[in-house]
């Protein structure tokens, strides 16, 4: 097993005890929740009569079912009123912080989190979101958890773990031109497997993934339960330290700051460490990568061919049968080319800041494509207040976009933006399921910002090197 990694001195630091089972029990340092997974979990601490242990270490917010047109209330959906009412009951009750739609803090819980300075190194993070991995960009370990998991971490602050291997991945070199952090994610899900990281936390490391900001770190680690991985993370560094300090929390607090900063240091990988395993990909021969298929690991460079089936792992062949019956794809083809119907710029993925100002310098004197419905859905209220001030909602607006209010939208297709029968969609966010945007029939193509930009300006999936000199992510 890995030896003196972040992964390992982390997980110590925070093992209350060893449980018959074999698996550890971990203090958790903060607890994130939203609206659709938590109704249930304070329902059954009311049925037991308890309360919450550590309402001090939980934040909410509401993002998945949250209209990002007409947020008046009550919503237009019974459903996503509910809850919203559930989750606002519940939270009064606790005495938890909530990020809602009144407090312009309000937005998608992994952009939430890291922007008010929740999300620090050397934390164990859980949220009832698949995507919590997210925060693993800090140096944190973070998971996402279950129903039942958010029950037990609201009535005792902790939860039972089995400990995984560790897999460093390498990513040296220099990221071209349209080439960003959501290509290097989607390249590494492409060669590993989708069940490539079962039993396993990625490490991130390597020169191209130091050369990234915060926002680029967290598109690569909120992909890598696509990977089958538990976690992933990055160990903190001056980077990361100066996004903090930036932060509500370390503005308020700014001696915690230099308190804290010793430690976020001594649980940086050693560099002896041992790792269970390691992977080497090289970053100078990465182009835009989009998928194919109905996985985020059937992937392939944007002037690759489609694989044939036959040339795929036995295991692999009737699933890309299948996936590609769907999409309408023919091996040997590339994606250029592929029409879309609509673009979904946004996500926990790629609906930051820089996301948002990368795409505009793409849109910016050109024009939506006729035959496209071009979306683009803001991370968080401050996202979208600092993108209005700068004037990207008009660069977008001006171009043909519609502007939304924050929240997960066409991601997950939980609320009125949603895939309409068989259209064809170039999305920046992280799963191309069958369905997963609304309609069974829907077609997802995942790749960057700027290559979404693209694909809305021409109507089909563009190389984005071929619009105009762009800049490394």
């Amino acid at each position: 097993m890995s030896e003196g990694t972040l992964y390992d001195k982390v997980w110590e630091e925070h093992k209350v005890t060893e449980l018959p089972t074999g698996q550890d029990q971990l203090f958790v340092g903060l607890h994130l929740i939203h609206e659709v997974t938590s109704p249930q979990a304070f329902g059954m601490l009311e049925e037991r009569d308890l309360e919450v242990a550590y309402p001090e270490l939980t934040h909410a917010t509401v993002d998945h079912i949250i209209p990002t047109a007409d947020q008046s209330r009550p919503y237009e959906e019974d459903a996503a009123e509910e809850m919203m009412s559930e989750l606002e009951e519940n939270v009064r009750e606790a005495g938890i912080e909530f990020s809602d739609p009144n407090s312009g803090d309000q937005g998608i819980v992994h952009v939430v989190g890291p922007e008010q300075g929740l999300t620090q190194p050397g934390k164990t993070i859980v949220c009832g979101d698949s995507h919590t991995s997210t925060h693993g960009a800090f140096g944190a370990l973070a998971f996402g958890i279950g129903t039942s998991q958010i029950r037990d971490v609201l009535a005792t602050g902790t939860l039972a773990f089995e400990k995984q291997k560790v897999r460093k991945i390498e990513v040296d070199g220099e990221l071209g031109d349209g080439v960003e952090a959501k290509d290097v994610i989607l390249e590494i899900i492409r060669r590993l497997g989708t069940e490539g990281g079962v039993g396993y936390v990625y490490e991130y490391a390597g020169s191209a993934i130091e050369s990234l900001g915060m926002e680029g770190r967290m598109s690569i680690c909120n992909m890598s339960i696509e990977g089958g991985a538990r976690a992933g993370y990055v160990n903190p560094d001056e980077t990361t330290y100066e996004w903090l300090e930036e932060t509500d929390y370390f503005q308020e607090n700014p001696e915690t700051f230099e308190e804290l900063k010793p430690y976020w240091e001594s649980i940086r990988s050693d560099e002896t460490a041992e790792y269970d395993d390691v992977v080497t990909i090289d970053a100078d021969e990465l182009e835009p990568v989009v998928t194919w298929g109905t996985t985020p690991g059937q992937g392939v460079g944007i002037t690759e061919p489609i694989p044939a089936p036959e040339d795929l792992p036995e295991d692999k062949q009737d699933t890309a049968r299948r996936a590609q019956e769907h999409m309408r794809v023919e091996p040997g083809e590339t994606m250029e080319g592929y029409e879309v119907d609509v673009t979904f710029l946004g996500s926990c993925t790629n609906a930051r800041l820089p996301d948002l100002r990368r795409a505009a310098e793409i849109v910016e004197g050109r024009q939506v494509h006729d035959d496209v419905r071009a979306l683009v859905v803001p991370g968080s209220q401050r996202v979208q207040r600092t993108a209005e001030a700068e004037g990207l909602k008009d660069v977008f607006e001006e171009a043909g976009f519609e502007w939304r209010n924050a929240g997960c939208s066409m991601c997950l297709g939980m609320n009125e933006d949603q895939l309409e029968g068989d259209e064809a969609c170039a999305s920046s966010s992280n799963r191309n399921f069958v369905g997963r945007q609304g309609s069974k029939d829907g077609r997802t193509v995942l790749m960057n910002p700027r290559m979404v930009a693209a694909a809305a300006i021409e109507g089909e999936v563009t190389d984005v090197r071929d619009l105009k000199e762009v800049q490394t992510a």
